[in-house]
């Protein structure tokens, strides 16, 4: 498994995107189905595992996600090699009402139920989910950058952030922002203005949803999206390698992490790392047609 930098941390070139295993889908994996589906991360080289508080089958399990990633992981061998990485800030509430709070005593009991449900004292990487466009950015991530100084965090992402709020993020964390999370794949491209920033202070970028989304997108990438299927056919690998060796050869710190819930989706998405790309076919993948087609509630 090839590597990326990731703030402090050394990780696999791909993680998994672990929300599939509590949302998404027609069923819910069950936990010996997400055992099987990480150990075959794990055993792919996969040291970085991406979920959030807000995964999870309804409004009333908050950290279902988390506390499924954390049995998954119990006793594995190398377990402190790896990254696990997290969110908080959007709130789901009775009925499914979607929201967002920024305040400093909702995140860090938001903080705290993710530090049990992972069974750790400290997260590796706490993302800010979404903006609570009722707060000022920037103070915000003061609320961040204090739960860093009180060791609870050891880096900082944002997720779904525009050019400003990157800038911002970067004026007041510095050192302490690792990540940008924004969606980005053949199908949604609008992240292109974002990731440029990245570049240009050296973040690594998160692309969700990397294959197009849990709603068919993924599945059926190389039918919508011609010229990946055509670049698959002529390495004879599936569709989604090749879109994840395109984003790769994006931007040498980005870190695609494919949700799966087989072991394997996980297993085929590893492969991408071995897929080698000629300059003539990322230019045929980079023309390739996109649209904006957003999904709230990432």
């Amino acid at each position: 498994m090839k590597t990326r930098q990731l703030g402090p941390f050394t990780v696999s070139a791909i993680g998994m995107g672990c929300m599939p295993l509590s949302m998404g889908r027609p069923t819910v994996a069950s936990q010996v189905q997400a055992n099987a589906t990480v150990q075959a991360a794990l055993e792919a080289g996969i040291t970085f595992f991406d979920t959030a508080d807000i995964y999870a089958p309804s409004w009333d399990q908050m950290g279902h996600n988390e506390r499924v990633l954390a049995e998954a992981l119990r006793g594995v061998d190398g377990r402190d090699q790896l990254v696990l990485a997290t969110k908080g800030g959007i709130t789901r509430g009775e009925g499914e009402s979607w929201g967002r709070d920024g305040s400093p005593d909702y995140l860090r009991r938001a903080l705290e139920a993710s530090l049990t449900a992972l069974e750790v004292d400290c997260i590796d990487l706490y993302q800010w989910h979404r903006p609570d466009r009722w707060k000022v950015y920037g103070e915000v991530l003061e609320t961040f950058a204090e739960f860093k100084r009180e060791g609870l965090v050891k880096t900082i992402g944002i997720s779904n952030a525009n050019v400003e709020e990157i800038e911002i993020a970067v004026e007041v964390l510095g050192d302490s922002l690792g990540s940008v999370q924004n969606e980005f794949s053949p199908a949604r491209r609008c992240a292109t203005d974002t990731l440029t920033v990245c570049k240009e202070n050296q973040l690594a970028f998160l692309p969700w949803s990397p294959l197009g989304g849990t709603s068919g997108g993924a599945t059926h990438v190389g039918e919508n999206f011609a010229a990946f299927g055509q670049v698959a056919q002529a390495h004879d690998v599936s569709p989604q390698q090749v879109v994840l060796a395109w984003e790769l050869a994006t931007y040498e710190r980005m870190i695609p992490i494919p949700g799966a819930s087989r072991p394997e989706s996980i297993a085929d998405s590893a492969r991408a790392v071995e897929l080698e790309l000629s300059d003539d076919e990322v230019a045929l993948l980079d023309a390739c047609p996109a649209v904006h087609d957003p999904q709230p509630h990432r």
